[in-house]
């Protein structure tokens, strides 16, 4: 049945709208060029193969944990725009963009160690300003407040040592307690030249020994300090030399501190996440030896908690550890003693200890919210489950190399383009124009999708993906052909050319949407299996397919319904494409141009 066809000129409109919106959209962003891949923008690729120190299958778990542990290295150093991914089961895929940093491939491969030490001091990681300190000062100044402050006041310049306090000078007021039994033994009082307040005056030292001005220097510091291999002594007589190294020691200013060489049998000068320098004893317990870490909210609170279980090798030095430094103040800061948790040298949790813990089984409580303790329970999960790597593959691409790969694309696509475009012109005549003004419209809001997806979804053009993009330009012609080989056989049995046009169009569109399907589809499976950079191959062709179905229904069919309202094509001027010669219909005597314009089959 015959119906009325819609107005071309009102759908060529409306997709110029759509167009017009899509670019004022980017616009409103700011941003005309797409994110370059490593292979475009030159830098490095670094490939690692991980492997479980047990021998076991890595889960896609611990593959995950380790990935986004590697990406807050990697990132931290100061790298901009460094992607992080897996890769298949067992891979982990470091792309750094516009750099050559070699020495980056130490930093990837390093397995993650987490370990547990006790806390001799702790101070703010910047230098700290000096006002006058009044005689009248009390011990409730905040560290840093005068130039006698000891470092162990901490960030949160309070001293909580009440059995039951929940709040510490551990960050963030975090505390280490039983799972199942609370602290209930009275708290050591600080010793008096530990205290906060003005400069002590403390005894005459054995040897006239350097001090600096940040570091507590009284009796209880000793020129060589307690042996090393004895964190519980260490702690409470670091030692000159290493009170000097906490003293000179600062942390990076508004960024996050590299990773730092973690010795388990040395002590360690660190920082925390927040800026916070603390001076650590040797290690005492690995985090191989915790065998549960993880987050939730007990019966009856509300609080956030992570908790944690040793395995039979750490109960018994835990238990020792706790029983010695629970509710204890020390004699050098006068803060309630803390215990640190380090992972690749860096402090994560520096919690105090509330009571005795003998079954190996303790309880990080604080003022956490949900993220951070499931943070903090992923990294001591993956602390205790290191993934081990193998030597990793790296390779670099400079920029002279990736420009170079990126010309040779533009060049094979526009190379493609221009010869896809002559045979249409030469084989089709006007009916080509309509080719090349399709193949443009597409082209204009493929950059306009890739542009908003660059801003929108961190969306990154790689030279397979621009091949993706090329290939798209066969699929996208192979349309055409269908719709205009569809045009002429209908002509062929003596149908006017306006006529033909509809007809045409009802059964090329079928052949059209089947052809383009078969492509999204190989497209949707190549994405899902494959790796690497094949993903953004078959992205970009997905994409391509899709943005073809638009401008073939959106622009292709309506501007061919549009010319065929012409004398010069539907009277079938030789150079129209469609005269009787080119098309091997019969002549007519006469050829009228329909006062109707129809279609046949349904709506175009």
């Amino acid at each position: 049945m015959a119906k009325k066809s819609a107005r071309p000129g009102r759908r060529l409109i409306i997709f110029a709208m759509v167009v017009a919106a899509l670019y004022a959209g980017v616009a409103l962003g700011g941003v005309w060029k797409p994110k370059l891949g490593l292979d475009l923008q030159g830098g490095t690729r670094i490939t690692l193969e991980a492997s479980t120190a047990s021998g076991e299958s890595v889960t896609a778990q611990n593959l995950e944990e380790a990935r986004g542990i590697i990406d807050q290295r990697v990132n931290g150093t100061g790298v901009a725009e460094a992607e992080v991914g897996t890769q298949g089961n067992n891979n982990i895929v470091v792309e750094i963009p516009g750099q050559n940093r070699q020495d980056l491939v130490d930093t990837v491969k390093q397995t993650a160690q987490l370990r547990f030490r006790l806390v001799a001091a702790v101070a703010p990681g910047q230098p700290q300003p000096q006002p006058s300190a009044s005689p009248s000062a009390t011990g409730s100044a905040s560290p840093g407040a005068s130039p006698s402050a000891s470092p162990g006041a901490g960030p949160s310049g309070k001293a909580s040592v009440s059995p039951s306090a929940s709040t510490s000078a551990s960050p963030k007021g975090r505390a280490l307690s039983s799972g199942l039994v609370r602290a209930d033994q009275p708290a050591a009082k600080p010793s008096p030249a530990a205290t906060d307040g003005p400069t002590p005056s403390p005894e005459p030292a054995p040897a006239p020994t350097a001090v600096p001005s940040d570091a507590p220097a009284g009796p209880q510091i000793t020129a060589k300090g307690a042996p090393v291999d004895q964190p519980l002594k260490w702690m409470d007589d670091p030692g000159n030399a290493w009170m000097q190294r906490f003293a000179k020691f600062t942390c990076p200013k508004g960024e996050v501190a590299a990773p730092v060489a973690d010795i388990k049998s040395r002590p360690l000068v660190t920082c925390d996440q927040d800026g916070n320098k603390y001076l650590l004893s040797a290690a005492l317990i690995e985090g191989t030896q915790l065998t549960k870490a993880t987050a939730g909210i007990p019966a009856q609170q509300v609080q956030w908690v992570v908790n944690l279980t040793f395995d039979k090798t750490a109960r018994a030095t835990f238990a020792t550890v706790t029983r010695t430094i629970a509710n204890v103040s020390s004699q050098i800061t006068g803060q309630q003693k803390q215990f640190a948790i380090v992972l690749d040298g860096r402090v994560i949790s520096a919690p105090t200890v509330n009571g005795v813990i003998p079954n190996g089984q303790a309880e990080i409580s604080g003022n956490f919210s949900q993220t951070e303790a499931q943070n903090l329970a992923n990294s001591l999960k993956y602390g205790a489950l290191p993934l081990k790597f193998k030597v990793p593959v790296v390779t670099t691409e400079g920029p002279t190399l990736a420009s170079d790969q990126l010309q040779a694309g533009l060049i094979a696509g526009a190379v493609g383009l221009g010869l896809v475009m002559i045979y249409c012109l030469l084989y089709y005549r006007g009916l080509g124009l309509v080719v090349v003004a399709s193949l443009a419209i597409a082209g204009v809001v493929t950059y306009a999708i890739v542009l908003a997806m660059s801003e929108a979804v961190n969306f990154t053009l790689t030279l397979p993906g621009i091949a993706g993009l090329i290939v798209a330009v066969g699929i996208t012609a192979d349309s055409f052909i269908v719709y205009f080989e569809r045009i002429r056989d209908e002509m062929r049995g003596g149908k006017s050319m306006r006529v033909a046009v509809e007809t045409g169009w009802v059964r090329a569109r079928a052949t059209c949407l089947a052809a383009d399907t078969v492509s999204l589809l190989a497209a949707v499976v190549l994405y899902i299996f494959s790796i690497g950079v094949v993903k953004g191959f078959a992205f970009a062709l997905g994409i391509s397919t899709v943005i073809d179905l638009v401008v073939f229904f959106l622009f292709t069919k309506p501007m061919v319904s549009w010319l065929a309202t012409f004398p010069f094509f539907y009277n079938g001027h030789k150079l129209s494409g469609l005269s009787p010669d080119q098309v091997g219909a019969p002549r007519t005597s006469a050829t009228m141009r329909p006062t109707t314009p129809t279609t046949v089959g349904g709506n175009a």
